[in-house]
């Protein structure tokens, strides 16, 4: 069983806030950057389709190249959208599926399976932060989450009981 959330709350927080940074810093200049949903997806695309290999292959080929401006914006807005929620820890549950799924597609993506020094590391490090924010609390301190009406991740009361 885990401490008490209080015990750890701060060093949540900077996890999150640091992880918020990291997504923001990937997210922002693909937005800022006009070439990034049309060219510049499809051409990371079609280089990483030549060591993809399976179903994931066939995915990126037949789905994903022909729709590339259309996952240029996604993965644009889903990184910058994923770094605020984290940064300001709101929705952070959420946040952290998205930031999790990210670069678990961009893993297998690039067929970086088992090369922990490549950028394949990078991703899985972008993983294992992001799962921190799925399964513990850390938008409740210095983060909008402490001000959600029904969070089921707050503490309850010593005295209080269910009805």
């Amino acid at each position: 069983m885990l401490p008490a959330p209080q015990k750890y709350a701060t060093w949540l927080a900077v996890i999150r806030i640091y992880t918020g940074i990291f997504w923001l810093t990937h997210g922002v200049p693909k937005l800022l950057n006009p070439g990034f949903a049309g060219n510049g997806m499809a051409d990371m695309v079609r280089e990483a389709s030549a060591t993809t290999t399976g179903p994931y292959h066939d995915f990126i080929v037949h789905v994903v190249l022909p729709n590339a401006t259309l996952f240029g914006h996604l993965v644009a807005w889903g990184e910058t959208l994923t770094g605020v929620s984290l940064l300001l820890g709101l929705l952070t549950q959420v946040g952290g599926v998205v930031g999790f799924l990210l670069p678990l597609n961009y893993f297998l993506m690039k067929g970086s399976y088992a090369h922990v020094t490549t950028l394949g590391g990078l991703d899985a490090a972008a993983m294992a932060l992001s799962f921190i924010n799925i399964v513990l609390p850390t938008g409740l301190t210095l983060g909008l989450d402490s001000m959600l009406p029904a969070s089921r991740l707050r503490p309850r009361s010593a005295g209080k009981t269910s009805a």
